[in-house]
Formats: C-alpha cells, structure tokens, sequence
C-alpha cells in the first residue's frame, strides 16, 4: 500500500500515476508487500524539515525516512510476513518546487524527475547511501536498473 500526500498548492499532480509508479517500484525491489509514505511538498516546508532532521538549514529534493533497520530487516521480514499485517518501509519527501527546478534542468518532464527522486528515496529507505564514491557508483546503477525496470528515460548522466 502507498499512502500518499499532497501539500502543494501550486502544483496539480497525478496521484493515482505516482502512486503506480510507487507500486512498480516496491516490486522492483522485491517489496511489492511492503508499504511506504509519499508526501510532496514545497520547498519552504523542505527546509524546515531538512533543518529539524538533518541540521541542514537549506531546502533539498528528497529526504527519507527509514522505519527498517537495515540489513537485518529485510531477513527477519521474510520470516515474519506471515504474521505481519503491513510491513512499512517508511517515508519518502519530495520537493515538486526542486523537482520543477530538476526538471528543467535535465529537459525532463516533471512525472519523470519524481519518478527519479522515488527511486533515489526508495533506495535510501533500504539501505542505499552516496556518501563514498563505492556507495555512490552501487546506488547510482541501481538507480539506473530501477528507472529501466520501470521504463523511466534515464537522462541524468553525470560527469
């Protein structure tokens, strides 16, 4: 299940769209049980979350938030799933202003930068990180493998 949030004012989304894109990505993954939280919203409440969580008095794209211990977690659900009602991974925050931004920076449509920045929060929900270059180069193909996976044009090349 994906619940899921608008708080923007300006931007109309498509939730029943975003909320597919969510669905295929957990099957990706091989969480197709499992639940998550996505909430969009703008980059004035971004900051303030960003401040209070992470000490980071600036706006970002995506922030999540884990409610799994990983890696161990992901073992001790397989056992469990039977007994477990709902398995919640936990939330995702996206900033639509960033992602407008992100966007058009990459000549991308919009659907297709959200759908990015759920791929790179999802990742990050389970355990993924950028940090070091090795972590960086891990995530970033398994970013690449979710986009193709959920037939996402991956126009982001860095370098």
């Amino acid at each position: 299940m994906i619940y899921l949030r608008n708080a923007t004012r300006k931007h109309r989304l498509n939730l029943r769209a975003l909320e597919k894109t969510a669905t295929n990505l957990l099957a990706a993954v091989g969480e197709s049980g499992s639940t998550l939280s996505l909430s969009f919203i703008g980059d004035a409440a971004m900051r303030r979350l960003n401040r209070e969580s992470r000490g980071k008095d600036r706006t970002t794209d995506v922030l999540s938030f884990p409610l799994l211990d990983r890696p161990a977690a992901k073992t001790k659900a397989r056992s469990r799933a039977n007994f477990a009602p709902e398995r919640m991974l936990g939330d995702i925050v996206i900033s639509v202003d960033a992602a407008v931004r992100q966007a058009a920076d990459y000549d991308a449509r919009l659907e297709a930068e959200l759908a990015r920045l759920m791929i790179h929060g999802l990742l990050h929900l389970l355990g993924h990180d950028h940090e070091e270059a090795r972590e960086r180069v891990k995530m970033e193909r398994e970013e690449r493998r979710l986009a193709q996976q959920i037939g996402l044009h991956w126009p982001y090349a860095r370098g």
